[in-house]
């Protein structure tokens, strides 16, 4: 997983509420579990005037170009302002894959579904959760002012825009495991030593488990 410590990043809104994972990651585009190949389909029914096809190449399909992240304004953007409850719906980690790969590092909202949220979390990205009034005024900033950037700080849990700032929460295990790039399983890696004593210690105690069965 790719550490995140602090980001300096263009803004993209998106402003609709309630992006079930659907719309994030459409159904039709699910059967692959390469974590890699989603993000020329992120939004797919969105971003795009016909119909997608999983596993076609996206390069020549007609864009929609009333869509936000179409708009030339936006290109390169790494931050999603985003509205309430977004990432509802069901639990496919495919959503967040996608948001990844397509260059996002960091949502900025005012609620995200638990099980969305934890998948950012387990994929590097940076889930914010941010007061109603203050996402509604990056709303209209960004409107107001093309090519708009904030800064985000992880270990100072703060975002910051020009000279104003807003402190955001996050747990300090997951906060650990951003900074340090470090997903489920490096964690587990880490404690291979403690693991092979574990199993050390069973076979002594337990040597029977351990015997080789006759026929198999």
């Amino acid at each position: 997983m790719q550490p995140f410590t602090t980001l300096d990043g263009l803004v993209v809104p998106l402003d609709r509420r309630d992006v079930d994972t659907d719309a994030i990651m459409p159904k039709q585009f699910m059967k692959s579990i390469r974590r890699t190949g989603f993000g020329q389909n992120l939004f797919d029914s969105w971003r795009y005037l016909d119909e997608g096809v999983p596993g076609a190449d996206c390069s020549n399909r007609p864009l929609n170009p009333e869509f936000s992240l179409n708009q030339p304004r936006y290109q390169g953007a790494q931050i999603l302002l985003c509205r309430d409850n977004f990432g509802c719906g069901s639990s496919r980690e495919h959503a967040v894959w996608g948001i990844e790969e397509f260059g996002f590092r960091v949502l900025l909202g005012t609620s995200f579904a638990d099980i969305f949220f934890n998948n950012c979390l387990k994929n590097g990205v940076l889930p914010i959760r941010l007061a109603p009034e203050v996402i509604d005024s990056l709303f209209v900033q960004v409107e107001q002012t093309p090519g708009l950037r904030l800064q985000v700080d992880l270990p100072q849990q703060q975002v910051r825009c020009g000279e104003q700032q807003w402190r955001f929460d996050i747990d300090g295990h997951r906060k650990h495991c951003l900074i340090e790039g470090l997903d489920d399983i490096d964690l587990t890696l880490a404690r291979t030593d403690e693991i092979e004593r574990y199993e050390q210690q069973r076979q002594r105690r337990t040597p029977w488990l351990f015997e080789p069965v006759e026929g198999l």
